[in-house]
């Protein structure tokens, strides 16, 4: 008897299966560096604003608008190509792309170098969501998935809030243009590393239903009916971009408010506020991801966004007390205590919307779930808060972001009926398929 016989050759599924926790945690670093690279800008916009003399709204565009308009739109043709081809590589490429982009930020002279510099950002981190979510929904099976992509959005915590303390500390010593060189070239070795390591699973990997679908591709069309015709789908969409477009106006806008109401520094919002809250925010989404399978196990995947309205109903006073409170210890304290919360959304709502989205549709639901909260959450949140700043600055001078930050916030009650609706239908869903199957 040879050793091959004794030993047989690994299948592709097998290996898949085995390397997943590998694959998870590449794809997780792949998230943390598109963060960084994407909100590095927060804590560089008061120097950027002296530097080139702009104005809030300029700040805004360069923070959302300009940037998610090419982000969210370009995520559509690239997924298609990511349910038809690999997707190991499209993410591979995509880091590539938009970490030269951030390093060439630190080349602009003036506004319309720096917003060209940002799309190229943006046109690059189209392709790396998408097809990260498809991987990971193929990788993991419906009652593990929200912790997985727990751990997956730990990329948006972390690395949000490890950019803007190195990009803080870098630029206090050596300037705003440097910073973007030190948080946008390392991204060029992760892309080579993902090419190498990440593991492109079959698609349906981890699903119950394994028997191969020989209709053909559908298109483009069917996946925009498919995903406008789920109603559960529409509520985790609207929810989770409302909570988006809120949050993109906090990080946003975070460090200025900061640096202009609270009277810190640069360095003390990159040393004291940066890093906690990126902790706070990771232990947050670990925790969020973990009860909402825990519930999904006991309930049903319905559960899963109620884990999310409660939290989010108890983050709420936190986060508007944040606005409200001029002592910066204890401004800072609501802050962190709302985060505690705050960040347990992301894994269970994206692993919803994978459970609900048709085998074939998952990186083309994930793109155009992403196209509505970049396009809307990303783009108008911090443009919204600039345009508000600058409209209120007659009549409340400074203080004038203040105000505008907590007409953003206020919107949070909007997002919790999202998720509460959201529940219902689910369940509402899986008791009607379970009589008929």
């Amino acid at each position: 008897m040879t050793a091959s016989s004794l030993n047989p050759p690994e299948t592709l599924d097998a290996r898949a299966l085995r390397r997943r926790t590998w694959t998870l945690a590449l794809l997780t670093l792949v998230y943390f560096f598109s963060f960084m690279d994407r909100q590095i800008l927060a804590i560089l916009l008061e120097a950027i604003k002296a530097d080139l003399k702009l104005s809030d709204t300029q700040l805004g565009l360069l923070s959302g608008l300009v940037f998610a308009i090419f982000y969210a739109t370009l995520g559509i043709p690239i997924a298609r190509l990511a349910d038809r081809t690999s997707r190991r590589n499209i993410i591979a490429v995509s880091v590539a792309v938009w970490s030269v982009m951030t390093a060439l930020c630190g080349l602009a002279q003036n506004f319309t170098q720096l917003m060209l510099a940002r799309i190229g950002v943006g046109v690059g981190e189209a392709g790396a969501g998408p097809s990260s979510h498809s991987i990971i929904a193929d990788l993991y099976p419906p009652e593990k998935r929200a912790s997985a992509m727990a751990i997956y959005s730990l990329g948006v915590l972390l690395g949000g809030g490890l950019g803007m303390m190195i990009g803080g500390v870098v630029a206090h010593s050596y300037g705003w243009r440097v910073a973007m060189f030190v948080v946008g070239l390392p991204g060029v070795a992760l892309a080579i590393i993902v090419r190498l390591f990440v593991v492109e699973p079959r698609r349906g990997l981890s699903d119950a239903d394994q028997t191969v679908d020989p209709s053909p591709m559908p298109s483009l069309k069917q996946g925009i009916v498919s995903i406008w015709q789920s109603a559960p789908a529409f509520h985790l969409i609207a929810a989770i971009t409302i909570t988006s477009l809120v949050g993109y106006a906090l990080t946003g806008w975070g460090p200025s408010y900061m640096q202009r109401s609270l009277g810190m520094s640069m360095l003390d919002v990159s040393k004291y506020v940066a890093l906690p809250a990126a902790l706070i925010g990771g232990g947050s989404a670990l925790i969020g991801g973990a009860l909402a399978d825990r519930a999904a196990r006991k309930h049903g995947v319905w559960a899963q966004s109620w884990v999310v309205m409660v939290m989010k109903i108890i983050a709420f006073p936190f986060a508007v007390s944040f606005y409200f409170v001029d002592n910066p210890t204890i401004a800072i304290g609501c802050y962190f205590v709302s985060y505690i919360f705050a960040g347990a959304y992301l894994g269970p709502t994206f692993a919803m919307i994978q459970y609900l989205a048709p085998l074939r549709l998952r990186a083309t639901w994930a793109a155009l779930s992403l196209l509505t909260i970049n396009l809307i959450g990303l783009g108008l949140g911090p443009y919204a808060v600039g345009q508000l700043s600058d409209l209120l600055r007659p009549a409340y001078g400074d203080e004038s972001l203040r105000y505008a930050m907590l007409c953003v916030a206020c919107l949070t009650p909007w997002a919790i009926f999202h998720y509460w609706r959201a529940g219902l239908l689910i369940r509402q869903r899986d008791a009607d398929l379970a009589v008929v199957s």
